[in-house]
């Protein structure tokens, strides 16, 4: 049985520093922001796995066919190359299903 999560139980203000450290070397959230070793994450939810304009993905990640929102987020941030096996996102994964929480929070209000 799959288990939904609940996003607004996340703190946009821990997810933001979580970002800011686990995230933003590899990643900027802002309208028009570049590229970096990942994709600019604005317009995240509700797009398409591999299709944000510009950025190189992996022919596993533009396959995968996911579309971004709260649970596949929240997911995905548990292990991204075990959800998506052959990514580059060189990334663990936040183990802490409250930091996902928080970093999902954050990135709806950043990316939106």
């Amino acid at each position: 049985i799959a288990r939904r999560i609940i996003v607004n139980m996340g703190d946009v203000e821990k997810g933001a520093k979580l970002f800011k450290q686990r995230c933003s070397q590899c990643h900027t959230v802002e309208a028009g922001g570049p590229h970096k070793q990942g994709p600019n994450l604005h317009g995240l939810f509700g797009r398409q796995s591999g299709q944000a304009e510009g950025y190189a993905y992996t022919a596993a990640n533009k396959k995968a066919g996911i579309t971004w929102g709260d649970q596949t987020l929240f997911d995905y941030l548990a292990n991204p190359k075990k959800y998506i096996p052959k990514t580059k996102m060189n990334f663990a994964g936040f183990k802490k299903e409250q930091d996902r929480l928080d970093v999902i929070a954050y990135l709806k209000e950043s990316t939106a």
